[in-house]
């Protein structure tokens, strides 16, 4: 039985991890990563346990706080070690990403991971946007022109020729994650967006070219650092209001329409010489497709490959271990809807939607994140944390009175 350990802040996007990996029979251990000595927001039930560790395919948990790279390099090496095998470690944000892959002379006698080249530092370099940008446009990606504001020490500088208007981003998304997010329509917006970043962290800020977007679209993929493997496209259906840049609904369908682009894409990951799972966000303005970013970790929804048949964690797995993946399925074949629970409930938390409209979603999609007949303990939990949620607010409107 193969061992893997899966590090992550998400619990949606651990669970469908956990699950592609647990129905081949991996052996899996789950690293949460915490944040100010909570498991997370939302999801504490049973004493904190978080919801994808009460999925019956976990067989162990471990947490670590979000910020320390060196607790979890030594969780690894003193907890997840194993004497008969390399243990497979699959981060699943850009965090723990970065931690392996500065770490990997330290993890390589005793674990495999995602790597380029064996490189430490490799896979960081490739997460900074003007690296991803630059290489797009050399072979043939459409991108948005952006300019970096560096912020140190509460200070920084505008640079002349900046348009607007213009969208805000983190160079590297590990400083700072979503919340440079902004569009911004003149000088004095962008100054208030540079303000709030300079109270909270040292970093360079990427302001781009603002394009509208039509539509949304993600690939999650696999490489081998050779062969490259795109099963299908996700098209965004609807964001989340409570999580900027997260799909709450989406479709995945074959990449039928898509195959020049793919093949793009396929170019741009094999110039980087990455192994490992990935993820391209890319959207249509105008009727021109645009390079979005690349993530070198898996994707938020890449559940819904699973569920279509292909199991790309599990490719993984037996890719990095050298056994053969001929065999296993690589396309997606037909076109599904999807949901995002999770979002379904942070969106109903924060008053976007009703509680009538998560079950609606949820009963309309083909694919779910969360609710599983066949592992259903973490369904149940979320459950549960709606019925409290609710009492909560009745309590809450009561006292208001």
């Amino acid at each position: 039985m193969r061992k893997v350990v899966i590090i992550g802040h998400g619990y949606t996007s651990r669970l469908g991890l956990i699950r592609s990996l647990g129905a081949v029979g991996c052996e899996v251990t789950v690293i949460v990563m915490v944040f100010h000595g909570r498991v997370g927001r939302f999801i504490r039930f049973d004493g904190g346990k978080p919801i994808d560790c009460h999925s019956k395919y976990v067989n162990r948990i471990l947490y670590c706080n979000a910020k320390d790279k060196e607790n979890l390099i030594k969780l690894l090496l003193d907890k997840c070690t194993d004497s008969n095998q390399k243990v497979v470690i699959i981060p699943d944000s850009d965090f723990s990403a970065s931690v392996i892959d500065n770490n990997q002379d330290r993890l390589k006698d005793y674990f495999l991971f995602p790597h380029i080249n064996h490189t430490p530092g490799a896979v960081e370099h490739w997460m900074q946007k003007t690296t991803q940008k630059q290489l797009a446009r050399e072979v043939g990606l459409n991108v948005a022109d952006a300019k970096i504001v560096t912020v140190l020490n509460q200070k920084y500088e505008i640079p002349e020729g900046i348009d607007y208007p213009c969208f805000t981003k983190p160079l590297l998304t590990i400083n700072g994650g979503k919340s440079f997010l902004k569009r911004c329509n003149n000088e004095s917006e962008l100054r208030k967006i540079l303000d709030g970043v300079s109270q909270h962290f040292n970093a360079d800020v990427l302001v781009e070219d603002f394009i509208s977007i039509d539509t949304e679209y993600a690939v999650v993929g696999i490489s081998d650092g050779y062969e490259v493997i795109i099963p299908g496209v996700i098209e965004f259906l609807v964001n989340s209001p409570s999580h900027f840049g997260i799909a709450r609904e989406g479709k995945i369908m074959p990449i039928t329409g898509f195959e020049e682009l793919m093949s793009l894409f396929k170019k741009f990951v094999q110039r980087i010489g990455f192994c490992g799972l990935f993820d391209i966000d890319f959207f249509l303005s105008n009727g021109v497709f645009y390079f979005g970013e690349i993530n070198l970790r898996f994707g938020g929804s890449g559940y819904a490959y699973t569920a279509m048949g292909v199991n790309l964690p599990a490719m993984l797995v037996k890719s990095l271990n050298g056994v053969d993946i001929s065999d296993m399925k690589k396309e997606v074949t037909e076109m599904a809807t999807y949901v995002n629970e999770r979002m379904c409930v942070d969106d109903w938390s924060f008053y976007h939607i009703s509680e009538s409209d998560i079950y609606q979603k949820i009963d309309n999609a083909d694919v779910k994140f969360v609710y599983n007949s066949e592992d259903s303990a973490p369904q149940r939990k979320l459950e549960r944390y709606i019925r409290q949620q609710k009492v909560k607010r009745v309590l809450r409107r009561w006292l208001s009175r």
